[in-house]
């Protein structure tokens, strides 16, 4: 598939599917065996979180277009709430059972212990193992964020830190990753897997993108009157990533030599 595209909102009952045909993602899902769609999700804030609209509408073009035997998911791991009273509240529940696909609450589902030299704050993180191997997609809805400076695809896998052991002693909350700048959690938590594919929900600014999340998430911050590399996390991801490709070109030199 290609980098990204952004196309003018209409209605998602329409724009969603040319858009998902276009850049290809039909022919993409038929290679995976196991879809998770990871919406954002928050108590209480219908407008800050992933509307079910959107995401029924890319569920329903997943359903249609996978082979018979892959498994399709959505799974989120709220913060400071119930994961399964926020499924119900926003109903994804219902979503859920009328299309007979699975909710996993990423809080409390099993998880694999994940390093890596490049993470910048964490020794090991707890990752949920279901992520692993699956084809991932990250399903924002793009807004300003006072902790994130924005919110888009990458700063939406905070829900897969597993509430159980980052939570506080006396909270309910993820205080374990808020040690330190949540950028760097963010950087910390995509470097065990970064999601395979964004679709963003940019319709208040006239938008749908779709693509390779960093380079979505650089589009949002635009979208927003943003300079992305002003956005701590999109940043320090870039630089890790460009650090990465350095690397691998100056390797394919030495081999061709």
């Amino acid at each position: 598939m290609v980098k990204g595209v952004s196309v003018k909102f209409g209605n998602y009952q329409e724009t969603i599917p040319k858009l998902l045909k276009l850049i290809g993602f039909d022919k993409e899902i038929k290679k995976h065996e196991s879809i998770v769609l990871k919406p954002d999700l928050m108590k209480g804030i219908k407008g800050a979180s992933t509307g079910i609209e959107f995401v029924e509408t890319i569920l329903k073009y997943c359903m249609e277009n996978k082979n018979p035997g892959s498994e399709v998911f959505i799974a989120e791991g709220c913060d400071g709430h119930s994961t399964d009273d926020i499924f119900d509240e926003f109903g994804y529940r219902r979503l859920s059972e009328k299309y007979g696909v699975g909710l996993i609450d990423l809080n409390n589902t099993d998880f694999e212990s994940v390093g890596n030299p490049e993470f910048l704050r964490f020794d090991n993180i707890y990752y949920p193992s279901v992520l692993k191997d699956a084809f991932l997609v990250s399903l924002p809805v793009l807004k300003g964020d006072d902790e994130f400076e924005m919110a888009g695809a990458l700063s939406n896998m905070i829900g897969a830190f597993p509430a159980r052991h980052y939570k506080g002693f006396f909270s309910t909350g993820k205080n374990k990753i808020r040690k330190w700048n949540l950028k760097y959690s963010v950087h910390d938590i995509n470097l065990c897997k970064m999601p395979d594919f964004a679709l963003i929900d940019a319709s208040e600014h006239g938008y749908i993108l779709a693509g390779q999340p960093l380079e979505m998430d650089k589009q949002g911050a635009r979208l927003l009157g943003f300079d992305w590399k002003e956005i701590g996390y999109l940043k320090l991801l870039d630089d890790t990533l460009s650090e990465e490709r350095d690397k691998d070109k100056s390797v394919g030199e030495l081999i061709e030599r």
